[in-house]
């Protein structure tokens, strides 16, 4: 195998000031993190960009698939390496441009020449190695001013480094630099695509669900532990908080209105995410809603929702249309566990008419009759806590075989 290292560009990180250093070690935490079962890894990072030195063929292909989903992460090229001399150069170069034997394209060479004691000058390097590639393989031309493909050469103190290809990164910054966030996680489409979101710009999440038998499943709550950990992929491991709710939102179908059912379970459902997220250090609450979606997604119903907190509610996905989400939900790989057929607490005791411009008088009206403290309180105590990704359990006999 050729390749010796992956050089990471930074893209967005590149722009921040003295606290540069704080997103990039951020971001190679994330990354050690992500490959935790082929590492450790040995990581270098310099101020524009950061390498990881390559040990094996199957560390490579683990690395190759895993560091498009990490966030922070603008694009990445796999390296080969060579010693200091013009025919190791060109042979290495015909090597690392074989991958594209198949195609007619187009390239240029361009040289990084950061060991200026070397002889040869950044335009005879082009020229040499140019011409090298250019004889062996008639299905490429030059194009320098926008080719297919940029063979790139550094001309470095220990060696010579030579990439030909740009991998797209996920962009955005590391998981874990902007904070920490509660995402409400229903098992729907919407919310794992809000939390993809707000890991994109750095928040770390933990993850809170309701979980109300024998109304919803063992297979509902599957559904969600899936869904946490599918999320896992982009960086950072999550936190389940799963919230036994049967008890209350019983309660409230016998207590309120029929139309306003939906208003007071969401209002309930925020005040005990509030407790859970003081409990937990996290700065905001992240909710899937989109405006006008459901009849719970009115701004009138937000507005009712949101009374019952001060705490910054972050709604991502605020402003997107459903097939906008169902195509962000495919992309990350999230769609095909949301739409398994199994109901969460939302959907139960759905009123056939619920109200869709709520009063916050009238509901805080109809809640006062009842005394739902003690039982928010209960909840909060008796949640289970699930930790993803899961870690495998080690089979006692392994080390006999």
């Amino acid at each position: 195998m050729i390749w010796k290292e992956i050089l990471i560009r930074y893209g967005e990180l590149s722009t921040k000031g003295r606290n540069k250093k704080d997103f990039i070690n951020r971001l190679r935490t994330n990354i050690r993190h992500t490959f935790t079962d082929i590492g450790p890894l040995n990581i270098l990072t310099e101020r524009d960009r950061m390498h990881i030195e390559i040990e094996n063929e199957d560390q490579f292909e683990v690395l190759m698939e895993r560091l498009p989903k990490v966030f922070g992460i603008q694009s990445f090229s796999p390296v080969a390496i060579c010693e200091k001399n013009l025919e190791d150069m060109k042979k290495l170069a015909l090597i690392v441009m074989e991958q594209f034997k198949d195609r007619q394209i187009t390239f240029k060479v361009e040289v990084r020449r950061s060991d200026k004691s070397f002889p040869l000058e950044s335009h005879e390097l082009q020229r040499e190695i140019g011409g090298a590639v250019l004889s062996k393989n008639p299905n490429i031309s030059v194009n320098v001013k926008k080719p297919d493909v940029e063979l790139r050469v550094e001309v470095r103190k220990d060696a010579i480094y030579m990439m030909a290809q740009i991998i797209q990164g996920a962009g955005g910054m590391p998981v874990g630099s902007n904070g920490k966030s509660l995402l409400m996680l229903s098992g729907g489409i919407d919310s794992p695509v809000a939390g993809y979101l707000l890991m994109k710009r750095g928040v770390r999440l933990e993850a809170i669900h309701f979980f109300s038998p024998p109304y919803t499943s063992d297979n509902s709550l599957q559904k969600v532990k899936d869904l946490a950990n599918e999320l896992t992929k982009f960086g950072a491991n999550i936190r389940l908080h799963v919230i036994p709710f049967t008890e209350i939102q019983v309660l409230i179908k016998e207590r309120v209105p029929a139309n306003t059912i939906m208003t007071t379970t969401r209002r309930l459902m925020m005040r005990i995410a509030d407790k859970v997220r003081e409990e937990i250090g996290a700065l905001g609450i992240v909710t899937g809603e989109s405006l006008g979606q459901v009849a719970s997604q009115t701004l009138e119903s937000l507005t009712a929702i949101n009374d019952v907190t001060n705490t910054p509610i972050l709604r991502p996905l605020i402003a997107f249309d459903k097939l906008e989400i169902i195509e962000i939900a495919e992309q990350i790989g999230t769609y095909e566990t949301s739409i398994r057929p199994y109901e969460d607490c939302c959907t139960i005791f759905t009123p056939a008419n619920p109200k869709t411009k709520p009063k916050v008088e009238k509901v805080n009206y109809y809640e006062s009759f009842t005394e739902f403290d003690e039982l928010i309180e209960r909840a909060v105590r008796n949640r289970e806590v699930y930790k993803f990704p899961e870690q495998k359990k080690k089979d006692k006999f392994e080390d006999l075989l």
